[in-house]
């Protein structure tokens, strides 16, 4: 592979600005397996290799089950989520794929489900590992072998 630049080298205030996003989220009340599946899901229909192990080895440490990891690319098809998680997954997913807009279904099921902060802070997760996926696409960000 190519090597490419680091953005926390080259441009320091930006990527901390992106830090500070990511700060944020991490002092919200959102709990930490919402964050997890927010994560895990927006990185695998992003592809970023490097957030996808990342995420998922964070999510198995606080207590994610490998089932529900495993099936989190098929979460319709499978009886393992909440409500609340379908909502945020279903928002996840269309967040991630913009192009395609957000559904008035999908954002009324999850304002109604989540209350405005909570959709707030959540759509906010969504966008802020977006911007990390795009980052570690761009600049070939490699997980590490463990």
């Amino acid at each position: 592979m190519a090597k490419r630049i680091k953005i926390d080298q080259v441009e320091p205030n930006g990527y901390k600005a992106i830090l500070g996003l990511e700060k944020f989220i991490e002092s919200t009340p959102l709990t930490k397996t919402h964050k997890d599946l927010i994560k895990i899901r927006a990185s695998q229909i992003n592809g970023c290799a490097f957030c996808i192990d990342m995420h998922t080895k964070e999510a198995r440490k606080a207590g994610e089950t490998e089932q529900r990891i495993y099936a989190l690319n098929a979460w319709r098809d499978t009886p393992f989520f909440t409500e609340e998680e379908r909502a945020i997954l279903s928002l996840t997913e269309e967040v991630t794929l913009i192009s395609n807009h957000v559904k008035d279904e999908t954002y009324t099921e999850a304002a109604n489900l989540l209350g405005e902060t909570y959709l707030a802070q959540v759509i906010l997760a969504i966008i802020t590992i977006n911007a990390w996926n795009r980052i570690g696409i761009t600049t070939l960000l490699v997980p590490p072998q463990d």
